[in-house]
């Protein structure tokens, strides 16, 4: 072969087509969305380009080396890109004038320089922890772009959201009730707080192929499950009795949840809104929170589904939701920047077993644990690249990859089929942006790797900016409790208090 090698291809026929939502009538390919598969395909060519000099790049200026065997590399054209095809997308579908924030679910790449990046690209936040908030209001995004959904907010959590301005979805009554207290005023001149405050439901319309990440099934932990006994009358009484309650939210699920199943989730909200509007006589609920994010392809480079695709299905799946006469928010986070990251690991050793070749490398369950641990559900490409970073040539060879965890399961990949790995070669993990560097498990008290994003510089090669830095070990005993390497000697000894 004379490309790097990827573990999984796409479907015969899937790369450069509309996987749903961008077909005709009747059912056939439309002009447009023929020319609209045409550009996608171009544009993800040229990501895969890009990935494959900047690999070569970090090893030639020893971003990746012996010394330092594994690194999360972010293509930062690549996000601005994604974020301008969202916005894109939503404006194309919406009536014009109409509020719309699209908000990045935090969790997906809780780093700074990439909150920065998205919001200089107009793109918000969605925070669900007081540390997601303060990354958020470190990266300088403002209050107003931003919007606080968790299920276990604490007082002091709704107070500072409150105090700051920031729009606020309530998960279930008893936090509904603490919200009643909080929108009282306080003392003499007190005022009420200005947030935007909603309440999330659970449509329960169903689950996707990944139960974990389906969030709308009978039984989730999340919202006000709609469907029970009682509970719709419920929820229209409590917006009844609270004036300050204009916003609807839900969330059916992201990766493994059909598209057709995320519309139904939205139509269910979107009849609920109109429902109690009608109920209290007037445009009480003014936005509608579109939690929820899109599935990412991760067999092939080819993005797939696309935010147009998505815009477009929920435009004729649910008449009036872009007519202007509701604000939007939406939640997306891994179809942002999942196909913009990378990890690139140095293959420290080659050998085989049973037959098999293996190569053992410094990229496992510390960088990928949901792959580690549910391959079935999270499986990654792996590319092939020689030890100068060049995509690797030769041909394929049924081969693991392996982390450095000592168990037997840390694989990125088993039985991947691609160029063979020789020690001194490179494994790229692909697709990797959302997820993967930034959420690190520190099995065997293994370093969180540095990431860097990239881009072509002012004389056309690439330039290389520090992400997060890489963790030392002096930081790996700082937080192991090194300042307390005494404390559980001394206490409970006799004549010790």
């Amino acid at each position: 072969m004379n490309r790097a090698s990827q573990y999984i291809r796409a479907p015969a026929g899937a790369r450069g087509r509309c996987l749903a939502g961008c077909v005709g009538a009747d059912g056939e390919e439309t002009e447009d969305t023929v020319g609209e598969a045409a550009g996608t395909e171009a544009h993800d060519g040229r990501r895969a380009a890009r990935r494959d000099e900047a690999v070569r790049a970090a090893v030639e200026q020893g971003l990746i080396s012996p010394d330092s065997p594994v690194v999360g590399l972010l293509d930062v054209t690549g996000i601005r890109e994604s974020a301008a095809a969202l916005r894109a997308a939503f404006d194309a579908v919406t009536a014009p004038g109409t509020p719309v924030l699209h908000a990045f679910a935090v969790k997906a790449c809780p780093l700074v320089p990439v909150l920065r990046l998205l919001g200089e690209e107009g793109i918000g936040a969605e925070v669900a922890s007081p540390g997601e908030l303060a990354l958020a209001r470190a990266a300088g995004l403002r209050p107003e772009a931003t919007v606080l959904d968790s299920p276990a907010k604490t007082p002091a959590e709704l107070r500072q959201a409150l105090a700051l301005g920031i729009a606020v979805n309530a998960d279930n009554p008893q936090e509904l009730e603490r919200l009643d207290a909080l929108m009282r005023p306080h003392g003499p001149g007190g005022t009420t707080p200005r947030s935007p405050l909603g309440l999330r439901v659970n449509p329960q319309v169903g689950g996707g192929s990944i139960g974990a990440t389906s969030t709308a099934t009978p039984t989730s932990k999340f919202g006000v499950a709609l469907r029970d006994p009682g509970a719709r009358a419920w929820v229209v009484q409590a917006y009844r009795d609270r004036p300050w309650l204009t916003r609807l939210h839900t969330h059916t699920g992201s990766q493994g949840i059909p598209l057709s199943l995320m519309a139904q989730g939205v139509a269910e909200a979107y009849a609920l809104a109109e429902e109690i509007n009608e109920a209290v006589g007037r445009r009480q609920i003014d936005t509608l929170d579109l939690g929820g994010g899109l599935p990412v392809n991760f067999a092939s480079d080819a993005t797939a589904p696309t935010y147009a695709q998505y815009a477009r299905l929920l435009a004729e799946a649910v008449p009036g939701l872009f007519d202007g006469r509701y604000g939007l928010v939406t939640e997306f986070g891994r179809s942002l920047v999942a196909k913009h990251g990378t990890i690139v690991a140095r293959v420290e050793y080659a050998k085989s077993a049973g037959g098999r070749p293996v190569a053992i490398t410094h990229a496992g369950v510390q960088v990928a644990t949901r792959t580690v641990y549910m391959p079935g559900s999270w499986p990654l490409r792996i590319a092939a690249y020689d030890a100068k970073g060049r995509p690797k040539e030769g041909p394929d060879v049924t081969q693991d990859v392996a982390g450095p965890a000592c168990f037997s399961g840390d694989l990125l990949a088993e039985r991947a089929s691609l160029p063979l790995l020789e020690q001194g070669d490179h494994a790229a993990a692909l697709d990797t942006g959302a997820y993967y560097f930034a959420h690190h498990y520190a099995y065997n008290s293994l370093a969180r790797p540095g990431v860097y994003g990239f881009a072509a510089g002012a004389d056309g090669e690439v330039a290389f900016a520090t992400v997060r830095e890489p963790q030392s070990v002096e930081e790996i005993v700082a937080e192991s409790g090194g300042a307390h390497a005494e404390a559980l000697t001394t206490i409970g000894e006799p004549g010790r208090r």
